[in-house]
């Protein structure tokens, strides 16, 4: 298994997770390469205090979106896989649909090819038919569809909180342990 892992930040409501993400990884032996789509660059500016340049500060490599030739969009780059965090629904779709425009979705789907682990943490709500319709046709594919849906049995007592269980729960699948990561231990 590689110690890399790619994280993707699409244009979706909630880039806070894709660097939440990305400060957690700075605690364990993955290296982070980095893509951010241009909506994800409006989204960042418009939702976080943090400048884009000191995001792509917290990954070890960053790569632009157009440079559609980046080591990442290679199979015989090895990954233990790729996060998108979050992920649009045109993002989720052009993967989905294997008609790849740009970076961020060549890098996915070239892990899927490669038989990696794809996690989309996925941004939408309501879904429509054709959403859901790419949602399981990227399962079939090999994709993991982990939207950020809270948790309340950790009793979260602020936003961190439920940021932090959706990508500790996400890591997870990396098997990567967060220190406060609270797993559900029955009743």
């Amino acid at each position: 298994m590689s110690d890399r892992i790619v994280i993707g930040i699409s244009g979706a409501s909630g880039s806070i997770y894709g660097v939440r993400i990305l400060e957690a990884l700075k605690d364990t032996q993955y290296e982070a390469h980095l893509v951010i789509s241009s909506a994800g660059k409006i989204t960042i500016a418009h939702e976080l205090s943090k400048k884009f340049e000191d995001v792509t500060l917290l990954a070890d490599f960053y790569y632009p979106e157009e440079k559609i030739g980046e080591k990442i969009a290679s199979g015989s780059f090895k990954t233990a896989g790729m996060i998108i965090a979050p992920c649009s629904m045109k993002t989720m779709s052009e993967i989905a649909s294997g008609v790849t425009s740009n970076l961020l979705t060549r890098a996915a789907d070239v892990t899927l090819k490669e038989r990696r682990k794809l996690i989309l943490m996925v941004r939408e709500s309501p879904l429509h038919l054709g959403h859901l319709n790419n949602m399981l046709k990227l399962t079939e594919m090999g994709a993991i569809i982990a939207p950020p849906v809270p948790a309340f049995y950790t009793k979260p007592e602020s936003l961190d909180d439920i940021i932090n269980h959706s990508i500790g729960k996400v890591l997870d699948l990396f098997d990567i342990k967060l220190p406060n990561f609270k797993e559900w231990q029955g009743v």
